[in-house]
């Protein structure tokens, strides 16, 4: 016993000197002794074991299509490269062009058109959540016995305490509220001095583990207890949205070693930010295997939006960038592990959308999707494990009518079906059509990240065409999309446009509320969260309903 007494203490020590990777080397949980591991496990042990599928989806944040080992990337991601390679490779998958969307579809089934999300993302200082009348993927995972944890970013609105993590159905969250932040610190300042402190436990502000540890390491730790102290006879959800390889681009020391011969200093932080999440993924592999998840998982790997260059991303051969709807905006890293699929170490090559895992999930599940919820995504299991055609066909990346109009378009440019000023894209089988104003449109080759810097990406930057606002591609063909065939088709453009006025007719008005002061952090305890008060709103309503009776008092003085 006394041994066991030292290899505790230990074990302590070690997380707070070396962090994440030393319950691994001791065998152990967060803390627990051998002792009581085995009685945790004779406990764990009761009832027969669930039907349903251990649920691991793992978002990673801004990285590129080019940023992992098979793609063909300088930057070392082994563990990735093996979950892929003993998995299903998702070679023709698709994401939204930045963070909220990309999240809002994931955990809604919708496209933005249907939440009202079709703008930009959800500002900290906006009144904005994803619309509370939208059911999520945990709540109807809860409905059929699951456990639900998320870990990581949210990006999903707070301004009020119903748009929380644990008020759309997850049991436990542990992570930040906003976009970004500082690894160490978890401090953040959307403009000069409105900034505040952005860790969450549950619903309160996380101080007691404010300790200085980095967060992609910081969140692997909440896993790995989440993982030790469930029962795995239960069907479990874990959503892990990790921070990196976001900027700022930040990372622990040791993670450069590899990494020192790029002279590029942003690429050279954003390769060891992408190591040391390769190996955060490791680890929740291998915790995933010791307390006995592993073999009745579904562990699902993607990234939320395509890489930015000029922090680091690389998209290469694809054209564009994050916040763009070209293909390196959108085309994303993306594949599924899991012992429970019938072709593995397979590359899935079928049209696959981030709305699919919503219907795909709960169906694995043994849930049941109501008639009434309107989905814009397929069930597509049978295309991953077994290789069958894709239910999809079409995808709307999106319509964004208040995006900067594009000057020279208009409605004849669109035959009349269309105005071609307002931003949009839609995929269609092969075919791929843009209008409006698309994005930074350039083709980042590897050799941008020499000390060079961007004035030497001239030969692959594009000259506009004069008035140009509608672009054709056939992607199949041409996945770089360096030849519009949109002079050439002009059947095929005006067949996608009337899609897209289909689509536009069934979208709902945007949500893009202007910034409140309230959300000021300095007025909520130096932290971001809810600011939005119900009993403010019924003051208000009271205020205005007294604002009715005046006349009544007025002759009651009058009479006096």
């Amino acid at each position: 016993m006394l041994a066991v007494g030292v290899l505790a203490g230990l074990s302590v020590l070690s997380l707070l000197t070396y962090g994440y990777l030393t319950w691994d080397s001791l065998g152990l949980g967060p803390g627990e002794t051998e002792a009581t591991r085995t009685g945790l496990g004779e406990e764990l042990g009761a009832g027969a074991p669930s039907s349903q599928p251990h649920i691991i989806f793992i978002l990673a944040d801004d990285q590129g299509f080019r940023d992992v080992g098979y793609h063909g990337s300088e930057i070392r991601t082994p563990t990735l490269d093996k979950l892929a390679a003993e998995g299903v490779k998702l070679e023709n998958y698709y994401v939204q062009p930045m963070c909220t969307p990309s999240r809002s579809q994931f955990i809604t089934g919708k496209y933005q058109i249907h939440t009202g999300l079709q703008h930009s993302i959800i500002r900290p200082t906006q009144p904005n959540c994803l619309p509370l009348d939208n059911v999520t993927l945990p709540q109807k995972l809860k409905e059929v016995g699951y456990s639900t944890h998320m870990v990581g970013k949210w990006h999903l609105g707070f301004y009020r305490r119903e748009c929380m993590p644990t008020q759309r159905g997850f049991d436990t969250f542990f992570g930040s509220l906003l976009g970004s932040g500082d690894y160490y610190t978890h401090f953040k300042c959307d403009s000069p001095g409105i900034c505040g402190y952005d860790l969450y436990e549950n619903d309160n502000a996380a101080w007691d583990h404010d300790n200085g540890i980095y967060s992609t390491q910081m969140y692997t730790q909440k896993v790995q207890q989440i993982l030790a102290s469930h029962n795995p006879r239960k069907p479990i959800f874990l959503y892990i949205a990790y921070q990196a390889v976001h900027s700022p681009l930040q990372a622990p020391g040791k993670y450069f070693e590899h990494y020192r011969s790029i002279n590029n200093i942003n690429r050279r932080r954003y390769a060891a930010m992408l190591a040391c999440l390769d190996e955060a993924i490791n680890n929740v592999t291998l915790a995933l295997k010791k307390y006995g998840y592993y073999e009745n998982s579904i562990i699902i790997y993607s990234s939320d939006n395509g890489g930015q260059p000029m922090a680091g991303g690389s998209n290469w051969p694809l054209r564009g960038s994050k916040g763009t709807y070209w293909e390196g905006g959108i085309r994303a890293v993306g594949f599924v592990h899991s012992p429970l699929l019938k072709n593995k170490g397979s590359v899935c090559k079928e049209l696959v959308h981030i709305t699919d895992w919503f219907p795909t999930l709960i169906t694995l599940a043994e849930g049941q999707i109501d008639e009434d919820i309107q989905l814009d995504g397929y069930d597509i299991w049978e295309t991953i494990s077994e290789g069958r055609r894709s239910p999809r066909v079409d995808i709307l990346h999106n319509i964004d009518p208040i995006y900067t109009k594009a000057k020279n378009g208009s409605w004849a440019a669109g035959y009349g079906i269309w105005n071609t000023a307002i931003q949009s894209a839609i995929r269609v089988n092969h075919w791929k059509l843009l209008t409006g104003n698309p994005g930074y449109s350039d083709w980042v080759p590897p050799q941008a990240f020499s000390n060079a810097g961007p004035n030497r990406w001239h030969n692959e930057r594009v000259s506009w065409s004069a008035g140009k606002t509608v672009w054709l591609f056939n992607i199949t063909a041409d996945p770089y999309e360096r030849v519009d065939l949109s002079a050439r088709y002009p059947d095929v453009v005006k067949q996608l446009l009337r899609r897209l006025s289909q689509f536009n007719k069934t979208a709902v008005p945007v949500r893009y509320p202007p910034k409140d002061p309230r959300s000021n952090p300095k007025l909520n305890g130096g932290v971001w969260g809810p600011w939005f008060k119900e009993d403010e709103k019924k003051k208000k309503s009271d205020k205005s309903k007294g604002a009715n009776k005046p006349k009544k008092n007025k002759n009651k003085k009058k009479a006096n």
